[in-house]
């Protein structure tokens, strides 16, 4: 699982490498499962084979088949003309190669990330495997696989994902019998720490497996509000509209849009019903 230069790149082998870190492991209770992107397939499975083993089966930025298994011809081109990049250009000291497959992943990421991360892929995988492994993951395709699942299942996806349209998300959710969606709101296929959707990801996560959020954890979320925005949210809460909410306060209803759409981006929300949901378990007062 460690070598440098691999044989068999599938799913299959995957399956194989999570089973025999299972065995080693040797849990004595069902685990949580994480898949993220393509690490989503070998856990479906991975849960279709055994699901005694898998107490939850979580999945983020995932899909259940590969970009040749989609009948889009326009992002299949994308793909390939990445893929010859990542072949000829990827092992150079230069990063502008690597640059184009970061850039994709991490859109908003500061300098000091994009250059961590070109580092990273050049240190983790030879040129030769990289494009192979894009080979590979355009070919997936374990949807078959989906309607098998019978372990609870949440899917969480950016909306703007740059890597993997969030619709491959709402098809991997739809078919697993009783799987959860959670729609995030970011560009980058990996969340990164700064930014809201973050927040939201570990809070969906906590909550589906169970685990309590700590008070600070709680207070966090709101912490940055401007005071008017945490007046605005305290009366949305009640159930006002944006006129009654700028006749409350004696300013336009232009001016309570404003407010509130940087109250969604400080809180990870991109609606008015995520917005008061949240407020509400958390125990928002204004």
């Amino acid at each position: 699982m460690t070598d440098w230069n691999v044989g068999e790149l599938s799913v299959d082998r995957w399956v194989e490498d999570l089973e025999a870190v299972v065995e080693a492991v040797d849990p004595q209770q069902p685990f949580v499962l994480l898949g993220m992107s393509q690490g989503a397939a070998p856990c479906i499975s991975y849960t279709a084979r055994h699901p005694e083993r898998v107490s939850h089966l979580i999945a983020y930025g995932a899909y259940a088949r590969g970009v040749f298994q989609r009948d889009d011809s326009e992002n299949e081109r994308e793909y390939r003309a990445i893929t010859e990049l990542v072949r000829i250009g990827w092992g150079k000291d230069n990063p502008a190669f690597r640059q184009v497959f970061t850039s994709r992943f991490i859109p908003e990421a500061t300098d000091e990330q994009v250059s961590w991360f070109n580092d990273l892929c050049l240190k983790t995988v030879s040129p030769a495997n990289a494009a192979r492994l894009l080979e590979v993951r355009g070919q997936i395709n374990v949807t078959s696989l989906l309607s098998e699942i019978r372990v609870p299942t949440l899917v969480l996806h950016s909306n703007n994902d740059q890597v993997c349209s969030i619709s491959e998300g709402h098809l991997l959710a739809a078919g697993i019998p009783g799987a959860q969606f959670d729609e995030l709101d970011s560009k980058n296929h990996i969340l990164l720490e700064h930014e809201p959707a973050w927040g939201r990801f570990c809070e969906a996560v906590l909550d589906f497996v169970g685990q309590s959020v700590t008070s600070s954890d709680e207070d966090r979320a709101f912490a940055n509000l401007s005071p008017r925005e945490r007046e605005i949210l305290a009366l949305v809460t009640e159930g006002l509209g944006n006129a009654e909410i700028g006749e409350r306060l004696s300013i336009s209803e232009k001016t309570v849009r404003n407010h509130l759409s940087s109250v969604f981006d400080k809180l990870g929300v991109w609606t008015r019903a995520q917005a008061i949901v949240l407020a509400l378990d958390r125990g928002f007062r204004g």
